[in-house]
């Protein structure tokens, strides 16, 4: 089984013994996919020619270990401030990556394969299945909305089990967003039935 970082070097190697046509090469009418592919390999390169984990990038950075991977793996746009510390932890970065990480605003959305891979899809099924209760405690605490994934940070560790054993701790730290009752009176626009 090869992991995400594995098979996103070998992607560009792959699609171009496909050999797609410009237009197929692009996922999204303004983003390519091959460029968003190659521009993550070089990125990822670099990460490793600094020796860097996620976690000593995150800790030079001053963001969560999980939003240094999304950097670099194309999925958050990234902030003069936080371009500057990257350039000094990333010298290998070209300043052309950098500054297209800056301009460019990320397609967040992912490829439903991603899914077949054991990590994400074990992640996936306990969300699913610890669903409902989470949702019930959320709305016990909280009361009735949902938790935003863009006001949302997440964090990856591991912690020790009773045993010995190594285990894995992921935090999600979302703001709560109530749902509204929608009064005409408090609706600023106007209405399309006027």
């Amino acid at each position: 089984m090869i992991g995400l970082g594995t098979l996103v070097r070998q992607l560009p190697r792959l699609a171009l013994r496909i050999r797609p046509t410009a237009a197929a090469a692009r996922l999204y009418s303004s983003h390519s996919a091959l460029e968003t592919a190659e521009r993550t390999r070089r990125l990822l390169d670099a990460k490793d020619d600094a020796g860097l984990s996620y976690d000593d990038l995150a800790s030079r950075l001053g963001v969560t270990n999980t939003y240094a991977a999304q950097l670099l793996l194309g999925q958050a746009r990234l902030t003069p401030d936080t371009a500057a510390r990257l350039r000094e932890c990333l010298p290998g970065a070209s300043p052309d990556d950098v500054d297209a990480m800056q301009s460019l605003h990320p397609m967040r959305g992912f490829d439903d394969e991603i899914l077949k891979e054991p990590n994400v899809y074990r992640t996936y099924e306990a969300i699913t299945h610890y669903g409902e209760a989470i949702k019930s405690i959320i709305n016990e605490q909280c009361g009735d909305g949902i938790m935003s994934a863009i006001d949302f940070y997440c964090d990856v560790g591991t912690t020790t089990g009773k045993h010995g054993e190594r285990r894995v701790v992921i935090t999600f730290n979302g703001k709560f967003l109530p749902h509204i009752e929608q009064r005409s009176d408090d609706n600023t626009a106007k209405s399309p039935r006027d």
